[in-house]
C-alpha cells in the first residue's frame, strides 16, 4: 500500500516536472517567434476575430448584468445603513474597473476561446496535422501558436474595456430605475472619484491574463494525447488551469500594481 502510494506521488512529481519543462519551452519558443518578427498575420487576424469579435456579446452581457447586481447590492447595503442609496456609481465603477471586468472576463473568454483553441489543436495533434507541419518545414509554434497569442494580448484588454463601459451602464439602469438615482448623480460619484491610474491598474492586468490562458490553452492542445478522450481531457484541462491561474495571478498582479502606486 505505503509503496503504490509512493510510487504513484513519485510519477506524478515526473508527469508535472515534465509538463513544467515542456510548458517553458513552448514559453521560450513563442518568444523567439515574437522577437523574429515572422508572423502569420492572416492566421493572427482571424483569430481576433475568433478571441475578440465572437467572444464580445457574451462578455458584455456577463459585465451588464454584473453591474447591475453590484448596483442593486450596493443601494440596498446603504440604503440600510444610511437611509439612502450613497456612492452607487462609485463602488460599480471602481469594482467594476479595477477588478471585476478584467477577471471575468478573462475567466469568460477562457471558457470560451479557451477551450475552443485546446480542442482545436488537440483535435489537430491527434490527427497528426501538427505531426505534418514539421515534415512540410513548418514550425507549428510560429503558425499555431503565435497567432493565437497575439489575438489575446491585444482583443482582451480590448474585451475588458468594453466591459467596464457595459458594467457601469447596467449598474446605472439599476441606480436610477430602482432607487430612483438621478444621472448626473451616478455619474458625477464616478467622474469626481475615478482617477487614470484606477483604469491602469485594472487594464495592465489584462495582459498576464491573456498571455496565462492562450499559451495554457496552446499548451495542453498541442500536447493533446489519446485520441478523443484526450481531446476532452485537455480542453476541460485548459479552462480549468486557466481560470485557477487567473484568479491566482489576479492577486500577485495587484500585489505588484500597489507597491508601485498604480492603486
Amino acid at each position: 500500500m505505503i509503496d503504490s502510494a509512493v510510487g504513484g506521488f513519485g510519477k506524478y512529481i515526473l508527469e508535472t516536472a515534465e509538463e513544467t519543462g515542456q510548458f517553458a519551452f513552448l514559453v521560450r519558443s513563442t518568444v523567439g517567434w515574437m522577437t523574429s518578427y515572422r508572423i502569420e498575420w492572416r492566421q493572427t487576424l482571424i483569430q481576433m476575430v475568433r478571441v475578440g469579435v465572437e467572444s464580445l456579446p457574451v462578455t458584455a452581457m456577463t459585465a451588464f448584468f454584473t453591474g447591475m447586481v453590484l448596483a442593486l447590492q450596493t443601494g440596498a447595503s446603504s440604503k440600510h445603513f444610511f437611509n439612502e442609496p450613497l456612492f452607487v456609481g462609485t463602488v460599480v465603477s471602481f469594482a467594476l474597473v479595477m477588478e471585476l471586468a478584467p477577471v471575468m472576463t478573462a475567466i469568460v473568454v477562457a471558457g470560451r476561446a479557451g477551450a475552443a483553441i485546446a480542442a482545436e489543436l488537440g483535435t489537430m495533434k491527434v490527427t497528426e496535422q501538427i505531426d505534418a507541419l514539421y515534415t512540410l518545414g513548418t514550425d507549428p509554434i510560429r503558425y499555431l501558436v503565435i497567432p493565437r497569442f497575439i489575438a489575446f494580448m491585444v482583443v482582451l484588454p480590448l474585451l475588458t474595456v468594453a466591459s467596464d463601459f457595459t458594467g457601469i451602464w447596467g449598474g446605472y439602469l439599476v441606480a436610477h430605475a430602482k432607487y430612483q438615482i438621478p444621472a448626473t448623480v451616478y455619474w458625477h460619484d464616478i467622474i469626481d472619484q475615478m482617477e487614470i491610474r484606477h483604469f491602469v491598474h485594472g487594464f495592465l492586468k489584462t495582459f498576464v491574463f491573456a498571455a496565462v490562458v492562450s499559451l495554457v490553452s496552446c499548451f495542453k492542445g498541442v500536447t493533446t494525447r489519446g485520441g478523443a478522450e484526450g481531446v476532452g481531457k485537455s480542453t476541460t484541462a485548459a479552462v480549468v488551469i486557466s481560470m485557477v491561474l487567473i484568479l491566482v495571478l489576479d492577486y500577485f498582479a495587484t500585489a505588484v500594481l500597489n507597491a508601485f502606486g498604480i492603486t
